[in-house]
């Protein structure tokens, strides 16, 4: 549930500063908002934050208030809709340094690349595939443990394990940070790191069987413990990398089912909600901080309609559009097209392929 009082309002608290952040004055002595530590307090509430000291205190406030005035810069350039979240009292670098993962910089150890046997017919105007039957597996929230890219994995296993017929289930993020070949656990990774550790371990278990807890310390992987007792729930056969190209990722996406992409996470501290219009001034389409998973496209009822992509995010549903956002398509906004990898598991017998809800 966000705070109910709007922007503007909140923004009018930072008008007539002196110098850079000084005394808060109000342009209406007879319409007085709420006052800025008031806001703060609410904020706090909300996303149960405390501080250890006044300095630390003093510290976010100022940040907070930082941050609304960006927050209000960016929506005037009608980029999208942006305010209050949970990263609010954070610095842009703390931002990345806590919710993103490594720098993806070079190309992933992808030998496989999706063939021209992969592709579907033509691209449907819409897809949505929170809407087909049992919908997708619950938004996640990974914390301060910077594993995004192993919980965009495991939402991609997920949907197409459900997709191709087999049961819904929900499968252990935390054995992927405990067990992975190459990731750094909550320091970070990327999905293709996630992929090779489900092939090399068979599959994962169940979110119930090894329940997710946030950190990670080495050599505590309980598959090297447990092979016994251990029964993966959900399996692939390989993954692959598409082109990077949106009509053939949109393609993908409706015949096959989602995929995972890494982008710029620059402009998603403060988002809110609406289509993400992102710019390389805005969100440099270069530098990739974060994975999530894409899970379908259409196109906004706006003046001017703008085509997007659905994308699930794993900041908890508190964040965004109930833990989704949308990012505008045809444009590489934020590198969308730079890595887009799918898992791919084998067809169920006997059941038809699939086709994504509009």
């Amino acid at each position: 549930m966000s705070p109910t009082v709007p922007l503007s309002c909140l923004l009018a608290l930072l008008v007539a500063v002196q110098g850079s952040w000084g005394p808060i004055r109000f342009q209406d002595p007879g319409v007085r908002p709420l006052e800025l530590k008031e806001v703060f307090t609410q904020f706090q509430t909300q996303y149960n934050r405390s501080y250890s000291s006044p300095e630390e205190y003093a510290r976010r406030l100022d940040t907070f208030a930082r941050n609304l005035a960006r927050a209000q810069r960016l929506q005037d350039m009608g980029i999208a809709q942006f305010g209050v979240t949970s990263f609010s009292d954070l610095t842009e670098e703390e931002f990345r340094r806590l919710h993103g993962h490594q720098w993806a910089a070079t190309k992933p150890p992808v030998s496989r690349k999706v063939g021209d046997e992969d592709w579907g017919q033509l691209v449907p105007s819409s897809c949505d595939w929170r809407k087909m039957k049992g919908g997708l597996s619950p938004v996640r929230d990974q914390g301060n443990c910077r594993c995004c890219w192993a919980m965009a994995a495991a939402g991609n296993l997920e949907a197409l394990w459900h997709i191709h017929g087999y049961s819904s289930v929900e499968v252990s993020v935390q054995e992927l940070l405990d067990c992975s070949l190459c990731g750094d656990g909550c320091k970070g990774g990327y999905v293709w790191n996630a992929f090779a550790t489900i092939i090399n371990g068979s599959g994962l278990v169940s979110e119930d069987k090894y329940p997710f807890r946030g950190d990670f310390k080495p050599n505590r992987c309980q598959v090297n413990s447990n092979k016994k007792d251990r029964k993966p729930v959900a399996w692939i056969q390989d993954f692959a990398m598409l082109p990077e190209n949106e009509d053939k990722i949109a393609g993908y996406l409706a015949t096959h089912g989602p995929i995972t992409v890494t982008i710029n996470s620059v402009l998603l501290q403060l988002y809110k909600g609406g289509v993400l219009k992102a710019t390389p001034a805005t969100c440099n389409p270069q530098f990739l901080d974060h994975s999530v998973l894409l899970v379908g496209f259409g196109r906004d009822r706006g003046r001017r309609s703008t085509p997007y992509w659905i994308l699930k995010n794993s900041w908890g549903t508190m964040w965004g559009e109930e833990g989704y956002f949308r990012l505008q398509r045809g444009n590489n906004a934020c590198g969308i097209t730079k890595f887009p990898i799918t898992a791919r598991v084998g067809q169920a017998k006997k059941k038809p392929p699939a086709t994504c809800p509009p």
